[in-house]
């Protein structure tokens, strides 16, 4: 069995790269940072230690790397033959990852069984993104012959990778949980063979839990802890004033949980005691500007601020934790962050509607639309 991975990162290397090195898969790592692949290639092993409760070191070798920037025909070569192609490179990346999986159909012969895609991002629905912009590159009559050459199966992805220390290396330092939940349907009575994932009937419900609780909460402490001078995430929830602001903040995403998708409400309760038990682990080096980079993309419809709390409005439900978030989100202020940068020209360049409508696709007449250009307004007058 082969697995080609798009993305060698932290979280390539420590969550998805491990398990399907431990299912058994040939694991052929892709990336376009020429000096990550050049060391993966110059080594034939590395190690992922885990820190918290029960914590192993695990060894990754068996692997290959290519540079897919600079050897198009290498890793062509590889994903002809593949059974799994997964990704972990940012959802705003996966357009540059449809031309390999377009050229991977084109060249898969067409009694092969299908290519298993499964993007692994913190999105919802990333491999449908990844299909649709596969399929926009393939035009209608190719893929109609194409398509029947792979399954895309949406998936949800949870484990903490911190920024990782100096002298590092190759090495991985995670937590000691992950989940990683496939959609089974797609594949039929086929699933392919991942024992550290689970496959599920309906992932919508996994993916918005974790996205609006382990995303939201993390983001949501990133933010407040910045604001209030904290550098380290289990730092800022030692401090009882941002807990209490996170906290408030999951108690409102619980709630559309619990109203949207049927869980119980002692059930959430106990997940976010979970989830805020593994921000607190003392033991990963996670920095709180670290979590809260990219904040446009985070401040975004889809995602983990504007999402749930548009749904809650529209149930009338309270909203006044997450405003407080973007509030805190809008004050990140991180020279070193290229979006946090342009986050605050645009406070200063934008009116608070435009601001509104174009970073958090926010229309006027939606019932969030007043309170959070209130929020925006707020901050671009401080």
């Amino acid at each position: 069995m082969k697995a080609v991975h798009f993305g060698a990162g932290n979280i390539g290397r420590g969550f998805i790269g491990l398990l399907l090195h431990d299912a058994g898969y040939e694991v052929v790592f892709a990336d376009v940072n020429a000096e990550l692949i050049d060391a993966l290639a110059a080594s034939d092993r590395y190690t992922v230690h885990e820190v918290g409760v029960g914590a192993r070191d695990l060894v990754v070798d068996r692997y290959r790397a290519i540079n897919s920037q600079t050897d198009a025909a290498a890793l062509a070569a590889e994903l002809v033959d593949a059974d799994v192609l997964t990704t972990a490179v940012g959802p705003n990346i996966l357009r540059f990852i449809a031309p390999h999986v377009l050229q991977a159909l084109r060249d898969r012969a067409p009694d092969a069984p299908p290519l298993a895609v499964m993007a692994c991002e913190n999105a919802i629905d990333a491999t449908s993104l990844l299909r649709e912009e596969t399929r926009r590159l393939a035009g209608p009559d190719e893929w109609l012959e194409l398509e029947r050459r792979a399954v895309f199966a949406n998936t949800a992805v949870d484990r903490i990778v911190p920024g990782q220390p100096e002298g590092a290396g190759l090495d991985v330092t995670v937590e000691t949980f992950s989940e990683w939940a496939i959609e089974e349907p797609p594949f039929g009575d086929a699933p392919p063979v991942i024992p550290g994932a689970h496959f599920v009937d309906r992932l919508g419900p996994y993916i918005e839990r974790k996205l609006f609780t382990v995303n939201t909460g993390h983001a949501a402490t990133a933010y407040f802890g910045f604001l209030a001078g904290h550098t380290r995430i289990a730092e800022a929830l030692a401090d009882p004033s941002v807990a209490e602001r996170v906290e408030r903040v999951l108690h409102e995403t619980s709630a559309l949980i619990v109203a949207k998708h049927g869980f119980g409400v002692g059930e959430m309760a106990e997940y976010r005691e979970v989830i805020l038990g593994r921000f607190r682990n003392e033991a990963l080096p996670d920095t709180v500007e670290r979590v809260g980079r990219q904040p446009l993309r985070k401040l975004s419809r889809r995602e983990r601020f504007i999402a749930p709390a548009a749904e809650l409005a529209e149930r009338d439900l309270p909203v006044d934790g997450l405003l407080a978030a973007v509030g805190a989100a809008l004050g990140f202020d991180v020279p070193a962050d290229p979006e946090s940068v342009e986050l605050q020209e645009r406070l200063l360049a934008d009116a608070a509607p435009t601001f509104v409508r174009e970073v958090c696709g926010i229309e006027p007449g939606h019932p969030l639309h007043d309170r959070l250009v209130e929020v925006v307004a707020g901050r671009t007058a401080s």
